[in-house]
């Protein structure tokens, strides 16, 4: 059994009564260097600075500092997010479960033409609604769907009348989300993910897990490969967890092992999930178009002014305003015959008739599967003629990367692997979360709240190690403000926890020399006459 001295040295052993042993006299704590304590104080060169391991170690303690602090305060957010983005990448599975009558025609006959369709939806709402947009079945036996605006639902909402094609039955009616036509089980599951149906307001949580989430994955790799580099016999422990280990060990060799197999799919998430933000996703948006990377939108006026397009409709709603003027049934299969000649070759395509008077009609394929096609043509109604095209072969290089990468972040890009993938990825960052408290609570102290890694990584580092890392911290807080504001009040509540705990040490220490001064016992018998 040991008694741990207070300032921190050595442990004392203990004689059989539970007291120190009489050979230690002085009970005062003697200052580093004194005779018979050896100096365990880093050596310092010039200006102050450690020197030898201190220098060296600066930046893995540094990275150390990072990823536990991260992780401690983002966790949680990152493990919402984690929980609700596996569960978002279930639901086309879900969906084809769930609303199988609706997704699904009676007949794999060859369909009517649209215009028979159209007609038995609008007689289906009989309320002298035309339709904001239709989506022809894209393969037999599927259904064809066909959106009317309605103001009793949110927002980017439209309601979507389910159509056989091959017998104009109607079969079902439901409220769809977005150009993504989301059904309610995944429209609800995706703003979950996105906001935690808080609105605006919650949309700042996704922001904060995107942002952190690569900070707190890079700090991990860097850490991994600095073990990996260092470790010679348990480098396999570090690839695979060791069964044998047990406690500490045992958590530590798990979240090793896993976060290095999902190191890179975090760093993508992170990335493609920033394109969403509110802050940094207008900043990364911003980036692009200035470097004339920015998505081609189509021109929908017909005297030239710039109409709508973007990367994100599938998560930020985008669904088509209420046509202006006619937009009869017949018209329908019309533009989709001109749009077929023209550039639309994909059956998942979307037809949507003027949102205003003075704009064309717009044939946009929805194929986000690979290979990917979105296609779009804008065709004036009166004379049938093509206004403009937007063809996804002459996208920037930029622009492609950024539909692929949403495509792939939404479960999309390669379908069901693609979604299983995404899914176990969830689970792992989960995992990832849970073993890193459970680490925490391992080694916790007993008094106080956690057993942080020691502050003072910079004063180890050289100046221009500072200065990058500076320059970096600046750098990465202007692009990603979830990340900039956190870390700033961050920064500046450890200073002064590290304040408060050097004055709490000395006002220890002082009392600790006063009681245990030359004049302690004299006081003593004083006070007891």
């Amino acid at each position: 059994m040991t008694t741990t001295r207070p300032d921190g040295a050595s442990p004392l052993p203990e004689t059989p009564s539970g007291t120190a042993p009489s050979s230690v006299q002085d009970t005062r704590s003697p200052g580093a260097g004194s005779p018979g304590v050896p100096d365990t104080r880093p050596d310092r060169g010039a200006g102050g600075v450690a020197s030898g391991a201190g220098r060296r170690g600066w930046f893995t303690a540094l990275l150390r500092r990072v990823h536990f602090f991260a992780g401690i305060l983002v966790g949680p957010f990152i493990l919402v997010a984690a929980v609700s983005g596996g569960l978002y990448a279930l639901t086309p599975v879900i969906e084809r479960v769930v609303y199988s009558h609706e997704l699904t025609a009676t007949s794999s006959l060859p369909g009517m033409p649209l215009a028979d369709q159209i007609e038995a939806a609008e007689a289906y709402v009989d309320s002298g609604a035309t339709p904001v947009a239709v989506r022809p079945a894209p393969e037999p036996g599927a259904t064809t769907r066909v959106m009317f605006a309605d103001d009793t639902l949110p927002e980017s909402t439209t309601r979507a009348i389910f159509v056989d094609p091959a017998t104009t039955e109607v079969r079902g009616d439901l409220p769809v989300y977005g150009t993504s036509g989301a059904l309610p089980v995944r429209h609800w599951i995706s703003d979950l993910h996105r906001s935690l149906h808080l609105g605006a307001l919650g949309r700042w949580y996704s922001e904060l897990a995107a942002s952190w989430l690569g900070i707190v994955a890079l700090a991990g790799l860097g850490l991994w490969i600095g073990r990996f580099v260092r470790s010679r016999r348990g480098r396999r422990d570090l690839l695979r967890p060791n069964r044998s280990h047990r406690g500490y060990r045992r958590l530590s060799g798990w979240h090793s092992a896993v976060g290095i197999w999902v190191v890179l799919g975090a760093l993508f998430l992170s990335a493609t999930g920033i394109t969403w933000s509110t802050f940094a996703g207008a900043n990364v948006t911003d980036l692009r178009a200035a470097i004339g990377g920015g998505t081609p939108s189509l021109d929908t006026s017909l005297e030239g002014a710039a109409a709508h397009g973007g990367d994100h409709a599938e998560h930020l709603g985008g669904s088509p305003s209420a046509p202006a003027g006619a937009a009869n049934p017949p018209t329908f299969d019309a533009v989709l015959a001109i749009a077929k000649r023209i550039n639309v070759d994909s059956g998942d395509v979307e037809i949507r008739p003027p949102a205003a008077p003075g704009t064309a009609w717009v044939v946009q394929e929805i194929h986000r599967s690979f290979p990917t096609e979105v296609d779009a043509v804008a065709i004036d109604g009166a004379t049938m003629e093509v206004v403009d095209r937007v063809d996804f072969a002459t996208f920037p290089l930029l622009a492609k990367l950024s539909r692929w990468g949403i495509d792939l972040h939404m479960g999309s890009m390669f379908g069901l692997p693609n979604q299983v993938a995404l899914f176990a990825l969830a689970v792992g960052i989960a995992a990832l979360v849970v073993l890193g408290y459970a680490m925490w609570w391992k080694r916790r102290p007993t008094r106080g709240f956690a057993a942080a890694p020691a502050r003072g990584a910079l004063r180890g580092a050289p100046w221009w190690g500072v200065g990058i890392v500076l320059a970096v911290a600046v750098l990465i807080g202007s692009v990603l403000p979830m990340v900039g504001y956190p870390l700033a009040a961050f920064v500046v509540l450890d200073v002064l926890l590290g304040w408060w705990g050097r004055r709490a040490a000395v006002r220890r220490v002082t009392g600790a020399g006063l009681s245990s001064g030359p004049g302690a016992s004299s006081r003593s018998r004083s006070s007891a006459r």
